[in-house]
Parts: structure tokens; C-alpha cells; sequence
């Protein structure tokens, strides 16, 4: 098969959107309690996609999963956005992307979108949530329903969480959230919800109190779309390992090993937010841990 931009799972169409890709933070900076062996054991599998070749840096996409599904047009996930003040992070202050003609070069419009899913409510799931017209962030997509998990929806409001101010969220809720819900366009949901006949939205707390997953299942095929469960395939490896940026590390380490075993014995496409390279892939179970069973036929970036 021909690698593409876009597969086919059963009676939904999948097709990666990007929004830029490429180094981002210094391995023991981003999983601090993840050996310096481990990384240099996995070399030939991370390096170039995941690791750079002549550093320790983290290499990720910022990325969307586009789904076509019962005819309609369907977003998991809006990356970092442009125009917005995010201090904490130099990199991703007042970007100007081209994401939106990415989309449109796959056929979307911002009007045609029936609705965005933000797995969670970190800066780089929700960005392109909202854009800036005339000095106000305004709901990007305007005839989208935007799914947010409620729980994230009240802890990262500022009003609950004065520790927002100086992290990597400070302004999100306001430029990236807040607007959303006052134009109406938000349903919060909690446990579970399912989306249509082949994709359904279920809890997957830790890394986030509101982390969730999207499955899909349609005819023989399976896919999980995790969200920042794993940032690195070394998690596939080394399961119990997170990121510096996990709320609840126990519980994260739970969540990671609990979906990757479905997916291991059910052959689920494990589809995350910010693998680079093929960017897609299946695992199968190895001693008392997982493995990488193969890549998805997803271009390389």
C-alpha cells in the first residue's frame, strides 16, 4: 500500500492534518524519570521522526485528526493556534501557520466542520478552537459543536485554578475556550458520549483530570485516538513512564497501559496527538509490556 495522508477504517476516513512538527524539549527535561539508556537503547527506532540525531531533543507534530464519518466532517484536536500570548512557551507565542490552508488543501473549510473534539484542554489541543477577527477571538469553525471533557473544562478555568497563571495554559481558557462557550457552541460531557454510530468518547483520565479517548469501531477495524497518552514511542516500551506534564502520574501510568492493552488485543490503529513521522501505529503485548507491531501507512513527515 502506498504510504498517504489519509486511510480508511471501515466507513471512516482519516486524514492527518498538520499543523508544524519538529524539535521541542530536551528528553530529560520532558520525561525526567525515563533513563538516559533507554533512549540510547532505541535509537534506531526514534531517530530521526522522534529524536534528533545529534541531540537529546523530543521531536513531535502538532497535529489534527480530520475524520469523515456518517457524513459529517469531524476534527479531534486544534493544535496551538495563532496570534495568542503564550509567555510560557517562546516557541508558540503569536504563531501565524498556515493550518487552515492545510485544511483546505484536504477539502475543509472552517464552515464545513460539524464538530471539534479537544481530547483535553491543554495549549496544543485547543488553539485553532478560536481565531482573532478585529481584536476578538471568535469560534474558528462557526457551524461546529465543540466536545469538552467537563472536568477539564473546570479545572483549567481560572477562576478554580489560580496556579494557571505562569504555566504553560496561562490565557488558554480565555482566548481558546472561553469564547466557544459563549457563543453557544460547547457541550461538556462526562464519562462517556458517544459520537455516531462508529465513534464514541470515553474517559481516560491522568494526564489531565478531563484526557480522553476517541474510539472507533467499524465493521473489522479499530482505532484509539489517545490524546497525549503516549508523546514518544519509547511509552509503547516503557509504559509506566510519563511526562513532566501529566497531572496525576499514577493515574496516567494506569490510563497508558490499561488502552494500550486493549489495543493490543484487539489490533486497534493507536492513533496519538503528537507522534511525528508515520504518526500512527499498532502494538502488540511483549513479556509484561507492549511493542510497536508495525507503522501505519501514513506518509512521513
Amino acid at each position: 500500500m502506498q504510504d498517504t495522508h489519509e486511510i480508511t477504517l471501515g466507513d471512516v476516513t482519516i486524514t492527518r492534518i498538520e499543523e508544524m512538527h519538529g524539535m521541542i524539549m530536551p528528553t530529560d527535561q520532558f520525561f525526567p524519570d525515563l533513563p538516559e539508556q533507554a533512549w540510547k537503547d532505541q535509537r534506531a527506532v526514534l531517530v530521526p521522526d522522534h529524536l534528533g540525531a545529534d541531540d537529546a531533543m523530543v521531536h513531535v507534530a502538532m497535529q489534527t485528526w480530520l475524520l469523515r464519518s456518517e457524513g459529517r466532517t469531524i476534527l479531534i484536536d486544534t493544535g496551538v493556534g495563532n496570534d495568542k500570548a503564550r509567555p510560557a512557551v517562546a516557541a508558540w507565542d503569536h504563531l501565524r501557520l498556515d493550518y487552515l490552508g492545510n485544511l483546505a488543501r484536504a477539502g475543509v473549510r472552517p464552515e464545513d466542520v460539524d464538530l471539534v473534539i479537544n481530547t483535553h484542554l491543554h495549549v496544543d489541543h485547543v488553539g485553532w478552537n478560536t481565531r482573532l477577527i478585529d481584536g476578538d477571538w471568535v469560534p474558528t469553525f462557526p457551524n461546529a459543536t465543540y466536545l469538552m471533557p467537563k472536568a477539564d473544562f473546570e479545572f483549567w478555568n481560572p477562576a478554580n485554578n489560580p496556579d494557571i497563571t505562569g504555566g504553560v495554559n496561562e490565557n488558554v481558557f480565555e482566548d481558546s475556550v472561553a469564547p466557544v462557550h459563549a457563543a453557544g457552541q460547547v457541550r461538556l460531557w462526562e464519562e462517556g458520549h458517544t459520537i455516531d454510530g462508529s465513534l464514541r468518547l470515553e474517559a481516560a483520565p491522568g494526564h489531565t483530570p478531563g484526557s480522553s479517548v476517541v474510539t472507533l469501531t467499524s465493521g473489522s477495524d479499530r482505532a484509539l485516538f489517545v490524546g497525549d497518552l503516549m508523546h514518544t514511542p519509547l511509552q509503547v516500551t516503557h509504559p509506566d513512564h510519563n511526562s513532566c506534564f501529566c497531572q496525576d502520574p499514577a493515574q496516567s501510568r494506569s490510563t497508558r497501559r490499561r488502552l494500550l492493552g486493549r489495543a493490543a488485543d484487539t489490533g486497534a490503529l493507536v492513533l496519538p496527538a503528537h507522534f511525528s513521522g508515520h504518526s500512527a501505529l499498532e502494538v502488540e503485548h511483549q513479556g509484561s509490556g507492549f511493542a510497536i507491531k508495525k507503522w501505519a501507512p501514513i506518509i512521513r513527515y
